[in-house]
């Protein structure tokens, strides 16, 4: 496995620290975005270009397979004292999701030529309103694959993440009463907790045994009602947060929102009306793919075991960027996921070094199976 540009332990750790000094909060990128553009000049990468919501878009190679090895420039507010400590590096976006990005773009900079394109993005605002990945989708991207570089931990592929659907549900009783008389007329913050029960019974029944990545989900995340603290309210409003497994789809789901909601208003003698606030379509890369193959090969090269992968119950860019394209995609990087957005955030330097081994080792396979897979097809 020769490389054309030889990246030392050394050059690696510097160029995190160096990221990791770049306070980046979402919609506040720009001093990130210009530092990559300048390093990827120096590692040879070509087409580099901020584009016009501020994503870093470069390429390194030439040819078949084409891979997107895309990361988040943005972090959640707070800011960390950036240290080298005890094998750590400690800063805020160190683990979310500077070590990811970071090590994909260490390991794509090794590339020859001929094995391969690679596509490096850098995006805005994913731990926002996801603008820099919404962007990235409607440039129509030639790509066969996606990696997303987020905290995995070095042995763990994330191969699916749930969909969502979020609704606002508004529930109008009509009147109101004193408090004093309350059944003089019906109260729309108890009607709105019959609504949001048959909601969770029948979305969340019948799922006795099922792993939590295979779980529909149902959760109440805000309720507001009532305009004085001695009147019943008249009207409330629930925003209900549904967690999709990747064996269902929104479409199922919804129409089983919809006829629940139709049911209970019709029952209680009340009107709601809900609308829907997100919709996003789970997400499995198959586990066949050329792409979960060749990172598994990648992992076990360097750490001499098999990965594990993952169901996680969350919801990501590779939903997004999955289901536009209809490629295999994958979330992995370096990193725990539970040290992110905490007020010690950091990351293992040894972890990060071992994820850029695995990257290029990915890269080498990809390039080989690939291959294979266009023959058989």
């Amino acid at each position: 496995m020769d490389s054309s540009i030889t990246i030392t332990p050394r050059f690696s750790v510097k160029m995190l620290e160096k990221a990791l000094r770049l306070y980046t909060p979402s919609l506040s990128e720009k001093p990130f975005a210009e530092f990559l553009a300048d390093k990827c000049d120096d590692l040879g990468f070509e087409n580099i270009h901020i584009d016009e919501v501020g994503n870093l878009i470069a390429t390194k190679g030439s040819g078949s397979p084409k891979i997107l090895l895309c990361g988040h420039m943005d972090t959640v507010p707070g800011k960390i004292k950036v240290k080298n400590d005890n094998g750590f590096l400690y800063g805020r976006g160190a683990s979310d999701a500077k070590a990811p990005l970071m090590s994909m773009l260490l390991a794509a900079a090794t590339m020859l030529n001929h094995t391969g394109t690679v596509v490096f993005a850098a995006v805005v605002d994913e731990e926002g309103n996801a603008t820099g990945i919404k962007s990235l989708v409607k440039q129509k991207l030639d790509i066969d694959y996606a990696i997303f570089g987020e905290p995995s931990g070095i042995r763990n592929i994330t191969i699916a993440y749930k969909g969502r659907i979020a609704i606002n549900l508004k529930i109008n009783v009509g009147n109101s009463a004193h408090a004093s008389a309350p059944w003089l007329a019906k109260n729309a913050i108890d009607e709105a907790y019959v609504f949001i029960s048959a909601l969770k019974n029948e979305l969340e029944g019948n799922q006795a045994n099922k792993p939590k990545g295979m779980l529909l989900t149902a959760t109440l995340t805000e309720i507001k009602g009532g305009t004085s603290h001695n009147v019943t309210a008249v009207e409330c409003d629930a925003i209900m947060d549904v967690r999709i497994p990747v064996d269902m789809n929104c479409k199922s789901v919804g129409e089983k929102i919809a006829t629940t909601v139709q049911e209970v208003a019709k029952k209680q003698g009340v009107s709601a009306f809900y609308s829907v606030l997100d919709e996003t379509e789970p997400f499995e890369a198959p586990h066949d793919s050329p792409l979960v193959r060749a990172l598994t090969l990648g992992v076990i090269d360097v750490e001499k075991t098999r990965p594990q992968l993952i169901r996680k119950t969350g919801t990501g860019d590779m939903n997004i960027i999955g289901n536009a394209l209809n490629i295999p995609v994958v979330t992995y990087g370096p990193g725990d996921p539970h040290a992110s957005h905490t007020i010690d955030e950091r990351v293992s330097i040894d972890e990060f070094l071992r994820s850029i081994e695995v990257f290029k080792h990915m890269l080498y396979h990809l390039k080989r199976l690939h291959g294979k897979s266009k023959q058989i097809a």
